[in-house]
């Protein structure tokens, strides 16, 4: 091929090259990569052109090798260009490349060999499982070869973390870097299973870092809460009350206690995992849970305060008595349905229920008594009233026949006359 370039540059006219310089350009490469150097020159009377190293041995001459290196190679030769390959590129490659064109005087073109150090992929040192809830963790991420030095930054679930510590020293080769960052925090319980990792930037990555992993494990003692199914329990109602605990490691069943004690009850207290169940409540239930929690680093515990709440009654609409007799009747069945009724609901509601606890049954059925005997005392007293009221008049018109009497004697025969006429008419009024 270069043949037949150069067939064709002999039917160019000739021009000097006596101006010319031939051109190059910087190469940077990556550690065990190829590098490809060229040189160029737009117009040449067949003069020749020239590949040096840093250290000034020839590398090619035209189209021929003269340093014995595997690893450099011709890629073009022709009157115009040169250029060549190196492969496997290592640090020590790293320089300053000539090329001459062999004019008079000579001309020649320098290009610098840059070659970057991959750095090594990180780790993560420092890192004891687990770790206890409050004390100091310091993780170190470390990388070395990197050439320039490799920038390392911290993510703590993808999270960037700003406050951190950079040391970047030089290798005994005095030409790569070893680059550290130290990651200082206290633990906390919210770091348990968060990843923290440390990611190595390059210009040799290619836009891929490298990244080193660590997932953390904090223990702590375990979160207690106690949530309830009833926000306004009431007699004869049911409540449920869970106990959510987290820890780490997991805590052991938890304890329920009220006021400090065993539950009283276990018949309609029942326990079930975290769950305390307590069905037919009465006010005997109020008192203050407690549900304890613990796992080997420690227990906690929470408290929740039951009221038991009356049942909502509904008072009796009040009866208008329209006499004594309507009054006794209706009363009478007042009471019947409400103590029927308050009896029926205590059955139903609270089997276990103690006597004496349906207090506003009691203090309906007394208002209700107090009525009646106030209605029958009124009645009793208008009654009377009326007979007393009804003899004395039946009397006064007896004793009329005496009022006309001119003397004492006459007075008092006229009155016997009434007695005997008061007998008849007594009997008749019988």
């Amino acid at each position: 091929m270069w043949v037949r370039e150069y067939q064709v540059s002999l039917t160019r006219p000739h021009q000097g090259s006596q101006g010319q310089f031939p051109l190059t350009q910087n190469v940077t490469v990556v550690e065990g990569g190829t590098a490809n150097l060229t040189c160029r020159v737009d117009q040449n009377d067949n003069t020749s052109l020239q590949w040096s190293n840093p250290a000034q041995q020839t590398l090619y001459f035209d189209d021929k090798k003269a340093l014995r290196d595997n690893r450099i190679e011709l890629v073009r030769a022709s009157w115009h260009e040169l250029s060549i390959s190196v492969s496997d590129v290592s640090l020590s490659d790293e320089g300053q490349y000539t090329c001459s064109l062999f004019t008079m005087p000579v001309k020649t073109s320098k290009a610098f060999l840059t070659v970057l150090g991959v750095p090594e992929k990180p780790q993560i040192t420092g890192f004891t499982s687990p770790v206890m809830e409050g004390e100091r963790m310091q993780l170190t991420c470390k990388t070395s070869g990197s050439k320039p030095a490799a920038d390392i930054r911290w993510f703590k679930n993808d999270k960037e973390v700003k406050d951190v510590k950079y040391i970047k020293e030089e290798d005994a080769n005095r030409k790569t870097f070893t680059v550290s960052s130290t990651l200082d925090f206290l633990a906390d319980r919210s770091d348990d299973g968060a990843v923290v990792s440390c990611r190595v930037d390059h210009e040799s990555l290619n836009s891929t870092p490298q990244i080193a992993m660590q997932v953390l494990e904090i223990h702590y003692t375990p979160l207690v809460k106690i949530i309830s199914s009833n926000s306004w329990p009431e007699e004869g109602q049911s409540i449920i009350l869970t106990c959510e605990s987290k820890g780490k490691p997991v805590p052991e069943p938890v304890l329920w206690t009220k006021d400090g004690g065993e539950l009283p009850d276990p018949e309609r207290m029942v326990v079930n995992g975290r769950v305390l169940s307590i069905s037919f409540l009465n006010k005997t239930d109020n008192g203050t849970y407690r549900c304890e929690a613990k796992n080997p680093i420690g227990r906690n515990s929470t408290e929740y305060v039951l009221i038991v709440h009356d049942v909502f009654n509904t008072l009796l609409p009040t009866t208008v008595i329209p006499s004594l007799t309507t009054a006794t009747v209706t009363t009478n069945v007042a009471l019947t349905a409400s103590t029927t009724t308050s009896a029926t609901a205590t059955s139903i509601r609270d089997p276990n229920a103690l006597a004496g606890q349906t207090g506003p049954d009691h203090a309906l059925i007394g208002g209700i008594v107090a009525v009646v005997v106030f209605v029958t005392l009124c009645s009793i007293i208008l009654l009377g009233r009326y007979l007393a009221r009804h003899k004395g008049t039946y009397l006064t018109n007896e004793a009329k026949g005496a009022e006309d009497a001119p003397d004492a004697d006459t007075a008092i025969i006229n009155a016997e006359g009434s007695q005997v006429n008061a007998e008849e008419k007594k009997e008749y009024f019988i």
